[in-house]
């Protein structure tokens, strides 16, 4: 397993539940930017996964373009069940604000995110 999808689904549920609003607002004290914060690193997620699976999945690409020579490969069957299952770039995103592990700051004077 790859280290950044142990580090990414060790402790965390594939299951949605409901987050307390407050404790989303506290770290930046306004919930729209905590809000932006957690997309984005949503986004940042999903591309890494995104550039992983195909990295692994490329193995199994043939540059064929007989349909007579398409069969199933097992592992590459395992490996998209395995990202499959995976908990969703957001619930991830959501978990490491919350965890306080996403690093934020802002541009504007006007002290946004204190």
């Amino acid at each position: 397993m790859n280290k950044l999808r142990k580090h990414l689904s060790g402790n965390t549920t594939n299951v949605i539940e409901a987050k307390n609003l407050a404790e989303i607002k506290a770290p930046t004290g306004n919930l729209y930017a905590s809000i932006a914060i957690i997309s984005k690193r949503a986004n940042q997620i999903n591309v890494s996964l995104k550039e992983e699976l195909h990295n692994k999945l490329e193995e199994f690409a043939t540059h064929t373009d007989s349909l007579e020579e398409i069969h199933e490969n097992k592992e590459q069957i395992e490996i998209s069940k395995a990202y499959e299952k995976m908990p969703n770039p957001s619930i991830l995103a959501t978990q490491e604000f919350l965890e306080g592990k996403v690093y934020h700051r802002s541009n504007n004077d006007d002290d946004l995110f204190r």
